[in-house]
């Protein structure tokens, strides 16, 4: 089976635009499969909405879903994460769903599995694939085309793979990509690229027709990076009277920090796409499942 889902650029142009209209057509359908296989659900760090999103989609389609966390688990004994992911694949695993604290804790996963398929959902500051493909399909419901699109990422990128992810997909799709982040937390890999830079969230909200917001992640970030959460969200928050001197749409892959990156009046905004992120992560999950597990499925669901 294998297929791994590991990053944006593994996973290719024609892979996603593939996921893409297949949650599109789902969203429609009322004849959603129903597969035979197991789905499990291995996660070494906190989540909310990936984790249930994932649940439900592989309930949706009828899968048996195995829900893994650390703790209580065997690690607390002494076992390896390699041994580990090798256990839930002999226990009848098709599809393991990983998120883990470390970069690169995906690609070693993959190394590990002889039959089961990967899910990358989210590997310490790597990428986080289906953040990506929830957040194109919702830009996607809203334009119709990213071709030519300006859209502007704001806050923590340095720390974040959503950042890395959506940057791939985005640029894959034809969008002018947009950065405004303090210096200290501008990636490297922007060094080169050919985007713009913003000095502060007002520039970028003129610039942009969407807006994609990002925390600012304290729990991976040394201190000093910024001089202080008050300086921060003087530059760099999308508040509710910056967001009403724009037309850009807003997201958000959450959870916001409400007050520091973004006010709780502008995640109720009517530009706001941060429900509809949330509901389209279910779809987008739902079709990958579909496309790794049921190929045979996917065409005819396509057609219909």
């Amino acid at each position: 089976m294998q297929n791994h889902i590991l990053t944006i650029p593994q996973l290719g142009l024609e892979r996603c635009q593939t996921i893409l209209r297949l949650a599109e057509k789902l969203r429609h359908s009322k004849a959603i499969p129903r597969l035979s296989a197991t789905v499990a659900v291995a996660f070494f760090e906190p989540s909310t909405r990936t984790r249930f999103s994932f649940e439900l989609a592989a309930h949706r389609l009828g899968c048996q879903v195995v829900s893994f966390s650390a703790s209580g688990s065997s690690l607390e004994k002494g076992e390896s994460f390699a041994d580990t992911l090798r256990t839930l694949e002999a226990m009848g695993a098709d599809a393991i769903v990983l998120r883990h604290f470390a970069s690169g804790a995906a690609y070693a996963a993959a190394g590990v599995l002889t039959r089961a398929t990967l899910i990358n959902a989210g590997d310490g500051m790597a990428e986080h694939p289906t953040q990506a493909l929830l957040d194109a399909r919702t830009l996607l419901d809203v334009f119709g085309s990213l071709d030519g699109k300006r859209i502007a990422i704001i806050g923590d990128c340095l720390h974040s793979r959503v950042f890395r992810s959506d940057y791939a997909l985005f640029q894959m799709l034809g969008a002018q990509i947009g950065i405004c982040a303090p210096p200290l937390l501008m990636p490297r890999l922007l060094q080169d690229a050919a985007v713009e830079r913003f000095p502060d969230v007002n520039a970028a909200l003129t610039w942009a027709d969407a807006v994609v917001v990002l925390r600012l992640q304290r729990e991976r970030m040394a201190a000093g990076l910024v001089p202080s959460l008050a300086d921060y969200r003087r530059r760099y928050a999308v508040t509710l009277e910056r967001l009403e001197r724009s037309s850009a749409y807003v997201l958000h892959p959450g959870p916001v920090n409400p007050g520091v990156e973004l006010d709780a009046a502008a995640v109720e905004h009517p530009r706001s796409l941060i429900v509809r992120q949330v509901a389209n992560g279910v779809l987008i999950r739902t079709a990958l499942l579909i496309e790794i597990l049921a190929q045979d499925f996917v065409q005819p669901i396509l057609c219909d």
